[in-house]
């Protein structure tokens, strides 16, 4: 089954995905399947919460998963970091996230 995900990339234009909820993905990949931002710029250390290149913001009410001890700690030390930021890696694509809303956080 596929839910619908908006993600404003870092140009401002915004992406109404499709994400499929049967592949194990993340929102990082999800991002990087679409192309919603440059090769080389998102999912840098492959999806291991270790660099922040997924740093996105969650614009609306949806229940995402409790925000784990590594994500935590790399979302210290990044850069334009909010109180509504999240690592795209860290975020499954799950039935629950339909009609999530994203930004992609700046490179």
């Amino acid at each position: 089954m596929d839910i619908t995900i908006k993600i404003t990339d870092r140009e401002g234009i915004v992406h109404e995905v499709q994400a499929p909820t049967d592949m194990a993905m993340n929102v990082m990949e999800l991002c990087r399947s679409y192309e919603l931002a440059p090769e080389g710029t998102i999912g840098v250390c492959g999806g291991m919460a270790m660099c922040a290149s997924c740093q996105c913001y969650v614009l609306n009410d949806v229940a995402l998963p409790e925000m784990g001890q590594d994500e935590d700690a790399m979302l210290a030390e990044a850069f334009y970091v909010k109180s509504n930021s999240r690592l795209g890696c860290q975020i499954p694509i799950t039935v629950e996230l339909d009609g999530l809303e994203l930004e992609l956080a700046p490179e």
